[in-house]
């Protein structure tokens, strides 16, 4: 998957669904440190991460993309 910044519209749906980061964290099984990787952009998801992520999101991939 290309290098995109993915994190920032993560944190934004994430807050909007109400959900702290360690709750989300432990609710798509990863680490508070490796989802603040991800939303701080300094670590990319893995295309099944993100399809996981907006799943339980209840959004499609393509409203997560930058």
């Amino acid at each position: 998957m290309e290098t995109l910044n993915w994190g920032r519209r993560i944190r934004a749906y994430r807050k909007l669904k109400g959900y702290t980061q360690e709750s989300f964290a432990k609710a798509i099984g990863v680490s508070v440190s490796v989802l603040g990787e991800i939303e701080r952009d300094t670590r990319c998801p893995d295309e099944q991460l993100v399809s996981h992520i907006a799943s339980f999101l209840n959004i499609s991939i393509e409203e997560l993309r930058p």
